[in-house]
């Protein structure tokens, strides 16, 4: 694929995913990676320092005036070859999770980081991804052709949930789900692939460290898994390895 972009770069999965795309036989011409910080993203601007095809673009994505910038300047970067991936990464977890507990300003700021932007982000880079599927059009549904992957968790599955609480992380993903449903029907025409990926239950800041996955395998998977998908996966919610998850 001729250009990916991924936001929340600056650490944890999204760290991860640059450096999978990173190792592909054949990387990306262009990886546009956002963070909030550049200088607190020390090991990404290393990793941009050593691969030219690396950018880094500074953005606070609840900033949505800066999204024109932002498409900008790919599109300068990319000309008619647009944009191939959208790969809505970036989120963020409260520490509120009982009902009792839950805060008005985490649901908000939860449901604004983890549905409002990625949905915002989408509409933004939609002349970018109908410029990639038009000039991928010899392509079948994927991403060599054009394509939205929406970091979502099986924590937004309302059927898989048995333990509840998780209020505003649980509500901001089931959102996310219906928005990239409702993505993968408005854009089939344009044959741009929308999937739902939960990553697995990963060691990170969010993931904490009593989690079974590291980065690495979970990031390497997620790569493979996206690489392989189509147009049967179009509108679906599947975890890293390709298994498809419960609404």
């Amino acid at each position: 694929m001729n250009s990916v972009l991924i936001t929340g770069c600056n650490r944890g999965l999204g760290l991860g995913l640059v450096k999978a795309f990173m190792r592909l036989p054949e990387p990306p011409q262009h990886l546009f990676t956002t963070c909030r910080n550049v200088e607190q993203a020390t090991e990404l601007t290393e990793l941009a320092k050593q691969h030219p095809n690396i950018h880094i673009l500074q953005i606070d994505l609840k900033n949505y005036d800066g999204y024109e910038q932002l498409v900008e300047q790919i599109s300068a970067t990319t000309k008619d070859a647009g944009l191939n991936l959208l790969f809505n990464n970036a989120g963020i977890s409260p520490k509120s999770v009982r009902l009792g507990a839950t805060k008005l300003q985490d649901l908000q700021h939860t449901l604004e980081t983890n549905t409002v932007a990625p949905i915002m982000l989408a509409k933004a880079c939609l002349p970018l991804l109908k410029k990639a599927a038009l000039a991928n059009e010899q392509q079948c549904m994927g991403v060599k052709r054009a394509a939205i992957i929406n970091m979502s968790s099986i924590l937004g599955s309302i059927e898989a949930n048995v333990e509840g609480a998780m209020y505003a992380y649980r509500a901001s993903k089931a959102a996310l789900n219906a928005a990239t449903k409702s993505m993968s029907i408005d854009l089939r025409e344009q044959k741009i692939m929308c999937v739902s990926l939960h990553p697995g239950w990963v060691r990170t800041d969010m993931g904490g460290n009593n989690a079974p996955l590291d980065v690495p395998t979970s990031t390497t998977q997620i790569v493979d898994t996206v690489c392989k998908m189509g147009a049967s996966h179009n509108g679906g919610f599947y975890q890293y390895d390709g298994k498809q998850l419960p609404w």
